[in-house]
């Protein structure tokens, strides 16, 4: 009888003790909803939270945001890329900034979900490709849940659907902590890429209501989420939105 208790006693010590590891090896991300948020404050957030991250007072983030018109331009980008005038973007309501992230210009806004992880690669993989391919797998499985086949182009990054480009993706490392990420055309009006030559490519761009899905941002969120979470390996936690 007690040889039996004491076995039982020490059977349940060490499923207590793999539990405990088992959390302990867990990697999570914390995801943030900003809702809608004009690029400048979500730029200032990003880069706090990057540099939280890098001293390590902070897990990873995910940032998942939508942006009033906007127009960025990317550290490699060229200005003979942005076809409308200063005149013309003030007066169809379109801001305009310059931006550490890799790639050329891009157009945000409404309709379009923008995601920006803010990971230490230290703890995954020190490897720039590996991370930008697997930005890209997330929207791959993330627009395949919806019924659509997503793939990659050789030579250029990004996730296009029958050689149209859905997902533009421009990221910035530093510490090997990464910032900015994708923009998913969700149901974006696609009007607005008329002002520039988007991604300095003449390949014209989608989006999943221009081919025929009807889910609004607001569900593919959670599916970013979930398969963001399945790509990185993470345990994905969802935080409350930090701004309104």
């Amino acid at each position: 009888m007690r040889r039996s208790v004491k076995r039982s006693i020490t059977s349940t010590a060490r499923l207590l003790i793999f539990n405990v590891l088992v959390q302990a090896s867990a990697r999570v991300c914390e995801s943030r909803d900003l809702g809608r948020l004009r690029w400048a404050e979500a730029s200032a957030l990003q880069n706090e939270l990057a540099g939280q991250r890098q001293r390590h007072e902070i897990r990873d983030q995910l940032l998942l945001v939508e942006h009033p018109h906007v127009i960025t331009m990317g550290r490699n980008g060229h200005m003979e890329n942005v076809i409308a005038g200063e005149e013309i973007l003030s007066r169809s309501g379109i801001d305009f900034h310059h931006t550490n992230r890799g790639g050329d210009v891009t157009y945000h806004g409404p309709g379009q979900l923008v995601g920006y992880p803010i990971l230490d690669l230290n703890e995954w993989r020190r490897d720039v490709h590996a991370y930008v391919r697997a930005v890209e797998q997330t929207i791959i499985d993330t627009i395949a849940v919806f019924g659509l086949d997503g793939a990659r182009v050789a030579g250029a990054t990004g996730v296009w659907v029958k050689g149209a480009k859905i997902c533009a993706i421009g990221i910035h490392i530093s510490r090997w902590v990464t910032s900015h990420g994708f923009a998913l055309n969700v149901a974006t009006d696609l009007q607005y890429f008329q002002y520039i030559i988007p991604c300095g490519l003449t390949q014209p761009v989608t989006s999943m209501r221009a081919l025929g899905v009807s889910a609004g941002i607001d569900e593919v969120k959670p599916v970013v989420r979930e398969q963001f979470a399945k790509v990185f390996g993470y345990e994905t936690e969802k935080l409350a939105c930090l701004m309104s």
